[in-house]
């Protein structure tokens, strides 16, 4: 159907679509907290991203000491230990230019950084690229994908997965579209699923050639990132999420790598940088 601006469409009916994210998981090293925070907020998110060509979006979140005790499995392939990282963010990129973008990124965070606009008071756990899979909604009308990070939800929950017997992130995804994901959608205040694959660049060893140690690598192709949008208390959504964690298991569809809550941060301020230990 082509697009007609004067009809009411739904979620992906719209022609602006994400393509592929940023999702960068880092910790300020101890006493420098406050400091990240402000020039994070202040200076990177824009100078290091939104800044950018077919930058889209972008939001910050973050795992107080709380949070950081609410994560699942005990393992360390995507945070080393398992509580490390205390604030993520997350960038979208317009469908289709994902290369001229990063081909502007891979300039501009040099440039920040010979200028003395990097932060050397900090650690990056886990940064890479991921390109879009697929998305699914508890709404048929609910709020679209590309307009979530502007929605101002209460929280997010990142699970990462690797895919087992040779599925790769695609047909990962497609299995749990079956019935795990709506299950778990249904009836909750998680409004938005999506998943995405590390891009080629961030797959194996990981990107070289950065001002800074990226963390761990972003995956191969079997690894699948979802992003659970949560609209309300967080806390009241991780029993489902990990019978969702449990069943994925269970059905042999992948191995659990992370399920890691986060709350959106109070954008203007310092709080949470007072919890994150």
């Amino acid at each position: 159907m082509a697009y007609n601006p004067l009809e009411v469409a739904g979620p992906e009916d719209y022609p602006v679509k994400v393509g592929s994210i940023l999702l960068t998981l880092v910790d300020p090293h101890k006493g420098f907290e406050k400091a990240y925070n402000r020039w994070y907020e202040r200076d990177h998110f824009y100078g290091g991203c939104m800044e950018g060509r077919y930058q889209i979006a972008g939001s910050r979140w973050v795992a107080t000491r709380e949070m950081k005790d609410l994560r699942w499995p005990n393992g360390n392939k995507v945070a080393d230990p398992v509580d490390a990282g205390s604030f993520v963010a997350i960038y979208w990129t317009l469908a289709g230019h994902h290369k001229e973008w990063d081909d502007w990124s891979m300039i501009q965070v040099k440039d920040l950084y010979e200028s003395g606009r990097g932060f050397p008071e900090r650690s990056h756990v886990h940064t890479a690229t991921f390109d879009y899979i697929g998305v699914d909604y508890r709404d048929p009308d609910g709020v679209p994908l590309t307009l979530a990070l502007d929605h101002k939800y209460d929280a997010i929950v990142v699970v990462w997965l690797d895919g087992r017997d040779g599925r790769d992130a695609a047909a990962t995804h497609a299995d749990l579209s079956k019935e795990l994901l709506p299950e778990v959608l249904s009836g909750s205040t998680l409004d938005i699923a999506a998943s995405f694959v590390p891009s080629e660049g961030f797959r194996g060893s990981g990107r070289s050639g950065q001002p800074m140690a990226l963390g761990t690598p972003g995956g191969d192709d079997n690894r699948l990132c979802q992003i659970f949008f949560c609209e309300g208390d967080v806390r009241a959504q991780l029993d489902r999420l990990r019978a969702y964690t449990e069943g994925v298991e269970k059905a042999g569809i992948a191995d659990v790598l992370l399920a890691a809550p986060f709350l959106r941060t109070v954008v203007g301020t310092d709080t949470y940088v007072d919890q994150i230990w």
